[in-house]
């Protein structure tokens, strides 16, 4: 285990009937909101309103900024820097899933940016970037899967070149977020399984790593696998049941919170190799997990096999004998595919006809940047991404 340091601000407000309480938070730190969401949804479902009456009874003025899609863009995240900096606005709050919590978190860091310097050249396109100031940022979470309520981490898609890249700071951690699990239950199937599925795609990457002994954080991490295994499938059958909806938005968090991964490096390699496929082919992003984590498995397992034995054993309760350490692996990265298409998502790029014709580009363009390799369990360079993309055909 190495050294580590943690530490996790945001304030969880968590349980039925909640959202009544965002006003309260968000006049703990100013009085000028930017309620930034993405489509209609949260109107249809009640959120909208609910939200825009209880900053409204804590006496905050609020500002609009709708329009946030999957991946989100670029170009609307200079517009919300505009708006705050015209505006003075003193809080981002974002209403919605990943990609709106995301973008506020651009938003908030990029409005206080001085003229010289800026939010996607300076930051996103940068190995290491220092994000030093940021305003604050409150949460309403209506989707389950990104963890980006309580984590460090944010992606943005320059939809224009086609390029999709993450920044990481304790600066843009959230204050606050606020999560009712009955704000879930209007979701459609194919989003929720997508939201499992990135929830379990954070777990995977920080379960992956060559450091050992990590007994602690190897078991919450499977227990929280686990979980995602067992109710995925059931708030499928049950939408409307609070319990399953409860257990997977609070494994969500606690998925990302970087609680799990204390001790450890974890891999993120198939996050960078899926940001190609979904920035150039806008397709969800847990679907595009879904096809490249069994991919990378296959490619990488022979690095530390008594790894993957373990995480076949105890995650997919695998009973072949243990001197068949290759096929356990297989049969556990088998049992993850059927998983995937047990709630609905595809496991080969055919499955959204996604053909050969783009790989090379794709495994090129991952590396565009300040990037040398992907991934820690394995580094992997151009041809290395270009050959799990061929085993995800």
């Amino acid at each position: 285990m190495l050294n580590f340091s943690y530490w996790n601000p945001t304030r969880i407000n968590f349980g039925k009937g909640t959202m009544a309480e965002v006003g309260k938070e968000a006049a703990k730190w100013g009085k000028k909101v930017l309620f930034h969401f993405g489509g209609g949804s949260i109107k249809k479902n009640g959120v909208y309103d609910t939200v825009t009456a209880s900053l409204k009874a804590a006496g905050l003025e609020i500002t609009y900024l709708g329009g946030v899609v999957p991946n989100p863009h670029l170009s609307l995240v200079r517009e919300g820097i505009e708006i705050c900096k015209k505006e003075h606005i003193d809080l981002v709050l974002a209403v919605g899933g990943g990609s709106v919590i995301d973008s506020a978190k651009a938003i908030a860091f990029g409005a206080k940016l001085p003229p010289s310097e800026d939010v996607w050249y300076d930051f996103y396109m940068k190995a290491s970037p220092v994000v030093r100031d940021a305003l604050p940022i409150g949460v309403v979470l209506t989707i389950p899967a990104a963890g980006s309520e309580s984590s460090t981490g944010t992606v943005v898609t320059d939809a224009e070149h086609g390029l999709k890249r993450a920044v990481n700071s304790e600066t843009i951690v959230p204050k606050f977020a606020v999560m009712d699990p009955e704000t879930n239950y209007t979701l459609p199937a194919y989003q929720t399984a997508c939201g499992a599925t990135d929830i379990l795609a954070h777990l995977q990457e920080r379960y992956f790593t060559t450091v050992e002994h990590n007994d602690l954080s190897d078991r919450l991490i499977e227990a929280c696998m686990r979980n995602i295994i067992t109710n995925a499938p059931l708030a499928l059958e049950h939408p409307n049941d609070y319990r399953y909806r409860a257990e997977l938005m609070w494994t969500g968090t606690i998925a990302h919170n970087n609680l799990l991964d204390r001790g450890r490096i974890g891999d993120w390699a198939t996050h960078d190799i899926e940001h190609e496929l979904s920035a150039l082919y806008d397709i969800a992003h847990g679907a595009g997990l879904a096809i490249m984590f069994p991919a990378w498995m296959k490619y990488v397992y022979k690095v530390d096999i008594d790894r993957f034995v373990q995480w076949a054993v105890r995650v997919w309760d695998v009973s072949l004998p243990l001197s068949d350490k290759e096929g356990i692996v297989l049969e556990g990265i088998k049992r993850l595919e059927a998983f995937y298409k047990r709630i609905g998502m595809p496991t080969r790029l055919s499955d959204l006809k996604i053909g050969k014709d783009k790989l090379r580009f794709m495994a090129e363009n991952s590396l565009v940047g300040e990037r040398t390799h992907l991934g820690n369990f394995m580094k992997l360079y151009a041809d290395d991404v270009e050959k799990i993309y061929n085993l995800a055909l």
